[in-house]
């Protein structure tokens, strides 16, 4: 149980706090070596905060269950305090993994930047007429992507049972480390009806079903809203309604019934590179989620599909 498990570990550091250490890695180390039993606790704490999920270590499903594991530690031991990262409420952990909580919250990793720029996909100008089919070949016959884009299938698989949030963190660290040329040409890549290899190689590249397919479907209020509520998506959202929807975001910014009043020709798009660019950061996070404004009550419809237009329009970078 969670209060048993606080207990092991609040007797595991109680041991160890005379060393007055604030060194998460070495402590790590020391729960990971420890005979006392200190390591089957380090196994819950893995657990509950899903700390080892590819380009996703500092990624808590169960938020909650994981922040308190660890809030205990740095309430009772002061000296926890730099192992916790309390401004992002996707992490709360920094877990005993030293830094590397701080640098991967956004899955930016800098060998894999240097890795693409090896790549001679990287060298390419982006042009829009790429089929994704095309794209998905280029990028297999590529030695850097093929090895990227096969670890973040390998998570996404439709062949095993889908993991939302896991599959979510695999395309964020896919997009946000290839340079922006690549992820243009895999982002903005189209089919010609009725071409079945190529919907499925788009499916594959788009992260379909797994990271964006929710039964039933949300509402697109409710991803506004869920949204706004997580540092990192908030952040992504903000970014996104400013290069891309300027005109809102001056016109109306939070407020709703303000939103409520626009029409969808009251809102040009801006479509240049940073609005391009805030919107495939916003790949692998809820807002590439499926939405809907069915159910809803008609008081809530025009502001529902306001934001299935902003977040689903294809008339931004058609």
């Amino acid at each position: 149980s969670l209060h048993s498990v606080f207990t092991v570990l609040f007797m595991y550091f109680t041991s160890i706090s005379t060393a007055q250490t604030t060194d998460c890695l070495h402590l790590r180390e020391q729960c990971i070596n420890d005979a006392n039993g200190c390591k089957s606790v380090w196994n819950v704490v893995e657990d509950v905060c899903n700390i080892s999920v590819l380009g996703n270590r500092c990624k808590a499903e169960d938020a909650i269950g994981c922040n308190r594991i660890i809030q205990v530690l740095a309430d009772e031991y002061p000296e926890f305090k730099n192992c916790v990262c309390t401004t992002d409420d996707l992490c709360s952990i920094m877990t005993l993994l030293g830094k590397q909580c701080s640098l991967d919250k956004d899955n930016i990793s800098t060998e894999t930047k240097l890795q693409w720029s090896l790549s001679a996909l990287s060298k390419q100008a982006y042009t829009a007429n790429g089929t994704c089919l095309d794209v998905n070949k280029e990028c297999v016959e590529d030695e850097v992507c093929n090895k990227q884009l096969s670890l973040y299938l390998k998570v996404c698989s439709v062949n095993k049972k889908c993991n939302m949030g896991e599959c979510q963190a695999a395309i964020r660290f896919f997009y946000q480390n290839m340079p922006f040329e690549v992820a243009q040409m895999m982002t903005f890549c189209d089919c010609i009806q009725p071409d079945e290899s190529c919907h499925r190689a788009r499916e594959l590249l788009h992260g379909k079903p797994c990271a964006v397919t929710a039964v039933p479907p949300p509402s697109c209020l409710n991803i506004i809203h869920v949204c706004e509520e997580n540092e990192l998506c908030r952040k992504k959202y903000t970014t996104f309604r400013s290069k891309c929807w300027r005109h809102v975001t001056k016109k109306c910014y939070d407020d709703e019934a303000c939103l409520e009043t626009l029409i969808k020709g009251d809102m040009p798009c801006s479509a240049n590179a940073d609005c391009k660019e805030a919107y495939i950061s916003n790949w692998g996070t809820m807002l590439r989620v499926e939405c809907t404004c069915q159910n809803l009550l008609p008081t809530e419809q025009p502001l529902c599909k306001l934001f299935h237009h902003m977040l689903h329009s294809k008339s931004c970078f058609s």
